[in-house]
């Protein structure tokens, strides 16, 4: 497929690196069509990757990866352009916190609200699935990174584009233990899982966890 990468940070590399890896065609998107960090990324990750603006990542892309801060989704999402992304399937996998009064972060969303739903509202168009929000990046791409049973959380409001993304999440990234939360909705709740997501971090010192469901 051809994807879309929105951000060039970890994340964004992370994810970018593996679909490529999986032979995808990757842009990454960032405000400069001449961005370094991503410049670098495509320089060390061959010709299926390319670079662009957010607008020219997300005209390219058949799936897009928001990998941006979640305090900012909303305003790249906006100069991509909402012609531009209408139709398209989007994995946000981006967690907005608060730190404006210190550490722990709250949510900027709170617990009424969702980045996902925020997004799906104000890009009615857009097709969204929250997944992945709730483990470090590199668990993400490699489900195998974590040993024994854990899981994957997805939710949004069409049924075909949680499938499509169902399916690469097995297929190229590993995951067995996918579980639909219905709904984009369900993204507040995947969304609060990060505060006990840091809390975990802090007490182990490392990001080599994931969460699973016994029933």
């Amino acid at each position: 497929m051809k994807i879309g990468v929105l951000g060039t940070g970890m994340v964004g590399e992370t994810i970018g690196s593996k679909l490529i890896e999986k032979g995808h065609e990757v842009k990454m998107g960032s405000r400069s069509a001449t961005n370094e960090k991503a410049a670098q990324w495509v320089s060390r990750s061959g010709s299926k990757a390319s670079q662009g603006t957010f607008k020219d990542a997300a005209s390219f892309g058949d799936i897009l990866f928001n990998c941006t801060k979640g305090e900012i989704s909303v305003e790249v999402l906006r100069s991509a352009g909402e012609e531009t992304l209408k139709g398209k399937v989007l994995v946000d996998l981006a967690n907005a916190l608060d730190f404006s009064k210190g550490r722990p972060p709250g949510l900027i969303f709170g617990t009424n609200d969702s980045l996902g739903e925020t997004i799906q509202k104000s890009f009615p168009d857009l097709k969204v699935v929250k997944t992945l929000n709730t483990m470090n990046c590199t668990i993400m791409v490699n489900a195998s990174a974590v040993p024994g049973e854990h899981d994957v959380f997805v939710c949004g409001n069409d049924s075909e584009a949680k499938k499509k993304v169902s399916d690469l999440l097995a297929k190229d990234f590993g995951w067995k233990n996918i579980i639909d939360l219905g709904d984009i909705t369900g993204a507040r709740a995947t969304e609060m899982i990060l505060p006990v997501w840091l809390r975990l971090y802090g007490t182990f010192g490392n990001t080599d966890f994931n969460f699973h469901i016994t029933r």
